[in-house]
């Protein structure tokens, strides 16, 4: 995660040099019960021995819905089915910390192996040929006329509220459009007006959705898996609908709304990297069945 964010945590390079920072992002699809019961038995620093018969998956505690200690997170299912697919035992190694420290302070400690659900490219590691392609979307109430695809949209100067990720690009592109300070003490009253400068602050993905099914908010714009599974949930209506990749700053520089997921590795982990390559070949049903149910809208890979 290597520009501005993906929200489930995507940071861009100026947020990570401000914080210090690495970032990352049960009897349920792709989980057995005996891995959710491994899962949650970690602690959160152990270093497990090697063993080729585990794989080690680092991954925050708590950073619903991609991850969660019970091992039901969106990212926590196909780290299971990737573990499957090398016929390795799924071990999670617990973070408290949000996913975003989870490169500098697990992976490059040899803390664990694998980390699910990075950026293509990344640059702190090495990623996997990536197994799915989604990106950033609208999140409108079913019965309301905003059926926005784009950010080019005219009708977007003239909404109430919008939810958005702070260093997402969303709010790029608000503060690009004039549009950013009438939005800001609302966002900041979601998160208590705790600051977001030096330190990890996000908005919770349940609680941007909420705010449109409340109505005091008329579109959120969030990294798909990260609120899908709430906008499916809803007892409202909603629309979830993905953002075109035109969006563009006043100056003409991109602003890209969709992204490769991959699986890392350390960088110096050809060996492994080889070995989860080829079993997300295998894993590639599984993972689809997973992302379907959880309602992540998928983009053709290369798109």
């Amino acid at each position: 995660m290597s520009r501005v964010i993906r929200s489930s945590i995507r940071f861009g390079a100026a947020a990570l040099a401000m914080l210090g920072a690495a970032s990352a992002s049960g009897a349920s699809l792709g989980v057995s019960g005996e891995a959710a019961a491994s899962a949650s038995a970690q602690p959160a620093l152990s270093a497990p021995a090697a063993d080729p018969n585990v794989l080690r998956i680092c991954a925050a505690k708590n950073q619903p819905p991609l991850s969660m200690e019970d091992g039901l997170g969106l990212e926590n299912r196909i780290g299971v089915a990737l573990a499957d697919a090398m016929k390795r035992k799924a071990q999670f190694v617990w973070s408290d910390r949000p996913a975003i420290y989870l490169v500098r302070d697990y992976l490059d400690k040899n803390l664990c192996d694998v980390i699910v659900g990075l950026d293509t490219g990344d640059p702190r590691v090495s990623t996997s040929r990536p197994y799915y392609r989604t990106g950033y979307v609208f999140v409108t109430r079913a019965d309301r006329d905003l059926d926005v695809k784009s950010w080019n949209d005219a009708r977007l100067k003239k909404v109430g509220h919008i939810v958005v990720a702070f260093g997402s690009p969303g709010e790029v592109l608000l503060k690009d459009k004039g549009q950013y300070e009438d939005n800001m003490a609302y966002l900041y009253s979601l998160v208590n007006f705790r600051s977001a400068r030096n330190q990890y602050t996000q908005i919770d993905p349940s609680r941007m959705v909420g705010e449109v099914v409340n109505g005091s908010a008329e579109i959120a714009v969030g990294f798909a898996p990260d609120v899908a599974r709430y906008a499916k949930e809803s007892t409202t209506p909603l629309r979830i609908t993905l953002i075109e990749d035109d969006a563009a700053k006043s100056n003409g520089e991109k602003v890209a709304q969709r992204f490769d997921q991959s699986v890392a590795v350390r960088r110096d982990d050809k060996a492994l990297l080889a070995a989860v390559d080829a079993a997300l070949v295998s894993a590639k049903p599984k993972i689809e069945e997973i992302l379907k149910a959880e309602g992540v809208p998928l983009l053709p890979l290369g798109q």
